[in-house]
This record gives C-alpha cells, structure tokens and sequence, in this order.
C-alpha cells in the first residue's frame, strides 16, 4: 500500500513537473544532408566556345599537376581562340594545341602521369556500387573505382588506390606515347570509353555543357582531324571572372537521400546493365552575364 502510494507520487510529479518532462523529451533527429553543394569558384572552369558553354567542376583530389596547369593555362588567357582540332563522333573532342595540329603545346614542362590516386578515409567519396575487391562511386562529380576501404588499415600511408573512370563529360588530359608527356591539350568525353581508363589523367568533368560538347563539329575521318573546326572563344576559372559575369553552380549532393533515389532509379532501370556511367549528377546553373 505504502508502496503503491510512492509510485503514485512519483509517476504525478514525473508528469506535473515540466522541467523533469522535458528532460525526458527524445532528442531531435539529427540534420540530413543538403540536397546540393555549391561547386567552388576556384575548381570552377568556364569554357566558352562557338557553340555555347561548358562548365567543368575540377577535381584536384584527383590530379594535382594537372589541375595547377589547367589553371595556370587559363588564367593566362592560352586557350583563347584555340580549336577544337579532334573530335570523334561517340568518343571525344580535343583541344588545347596553339598550333591546331595536334602536334603544338604550352612553353611549361610536360607532366607526370597522375594515372591513379590515393585515397584516405578523409577524402569525400560516395560508393554506388561494389563489385567484388572494389568500390565504384564518386569524388565531387567524377565518377571512380577505387580499392575498398577496408584494405587501408595494411598500408603504409593507410590509402588505397583509385582511378578516374572516362564515361561522358569526364576531362581527359592528351599526351603522347609516353606516359610523362601531357601538357597543355585536354579532351573532354562525348560518350563512355572504358579503355582510357588509367591509362590518360583524369581531372574533372563537364557538369553544364554536355550537349555543347557533343554539338562540336566532328571529323568525318577515322583520325578525328577537323576541318574548320569550333573554337575555344575564352576560358577561365569562375573565380578570376567579375562577380556580374561569373557564373554559380549546385550540384546534387552525393551524400544526400535525393541522390539515392537517383542511383536506386538508374539501377532499377538498367538492370544487369547498369553501370557509374548511367548517373547523371543534376546540376542548377546560374549563368551570370
């Protein structure tokens, strides 16, 4: 009885008291992640040509040299007015040669091959899929296969490997027979070819513009040489451009529900087909002057 009596008064007072209630109260959910991220300025490159504009996002996680020289080429006004002077219907448009031929480039040094990557448990990447020994997904708006994350632990810089994967968009940079020999000309994909695969530098990807890029005019010959060809009118980073002109990008967040809707769609469609190239990541453009 006496009993009864405490529990009584302790169940009144748990529910009269409102200090004690609401302590009581659940914690809110934690926040999900925005549905879009905001593409920096700086890793933001403007190509404007004579069918339109392209956008692409530059992935310095992936290729660091050849990020800076895309950059510092830029901003130094070198890719003005050069052409397009290879394009290959189903495959890709090249540029980036000052003498039109395929044969010129910048007065810098070549490059080192960044063929691969190192990735850490600190670098953003989001799997969409995982065959077995691997993970498929993306860092930033490229998409990539990489190593699994559970094979940091045995090496010595806890990091595994990954690699760029060429489906459409994605920013290829040209070079000769040798490995150490890009420098100035780049490509950018029409459609996928998975035998470029580490085999030539990947450093970004088209987020706006894929429809310009496949709009280039294209060689009728097997070599891709281009006769009287688009041109590169300017190129420059997003942040090296006035405020009114510049040009403001958001990307659907990987890391958002939003986004694995996306990839269940794609995957429900393609079936046993599917495949990191089928994603496209959406993009919101704001175009500035």
């Amino acid at each position: 009885m006496v009993r009864n009596a405490l529990a009584a008064a302790v169940l009144s007072a748990l529910l009269s008291g409102p200090a004690l209630a609401q302590e009581a109260s659940p914690p809110p959910p934690p926040s999900a992640p925005t549905d879009w991220r905001a593409v920096s300025p700086s890793d933001l490159l403007v190509i404007d040509t004579s069918k339109g504009r392209i956008l692409v996002e530059l992935a310095p996680e992936l290729a660091p040299a050849h990020v800076e020289r895309i950059k510092l080429l830029a901003a130094r006004g070198f890719y003005d007015n050069l052409a397009w002077h290879r394009v290959i219907d189903w495959f890709m448009a090249q540029t980036g040669d000052p003498l039109g031929t395929g044969e010129g480039q910048s007065w810098y040094p070549d490059l080192k091959g960044e063929f691969t990557f190192r990735r850490g448990p600190d670098m953003a990447f989001t799997p969409v899929a995982a065959p077995t020994g691997a993970l498929i997904g993306f860092v930033r708006s490229v998409p990539v296969q990489t190593q699994p994350d559970d094979l940091m632990a045995g090496t010595g810089d806890k990091k595994v490997h990954g690699w760029g994967l060429y489906c459409p968009g994605v920013a290829g940079m040209a070079r000769d027979e040798g490995n150490d020999t890009a420098n100035s000309q780049f490509f950018l994909m029409r459609q996928a070819y998975p035998a470029l695969d580490k085999r030539y530098t990947v450093w970004g990807r088209v987020v706006s513009g894929l429809d310009v890029v496949r709009a280039l005019k294209a060689s009728p010959t097997p070599d891709g040489i281009v006769t009287e060809p688009d041109r590169m009118t300017r190129v420059r980073l997003a942040a090296d451009l006035p405020q009114a002109e510049r040009p403001a990008v958001q990307m659907m967040n990987t890391t958002s529900a939003a986004f694995r809707a996306l990839v269940d769609q794609a995957r429900q469609a393609r079936g046993a087909d599917f495949s990191v190239c089928d994603i496209d990541i959406p993009a919101q453009v704001t175009p500035g002057a």
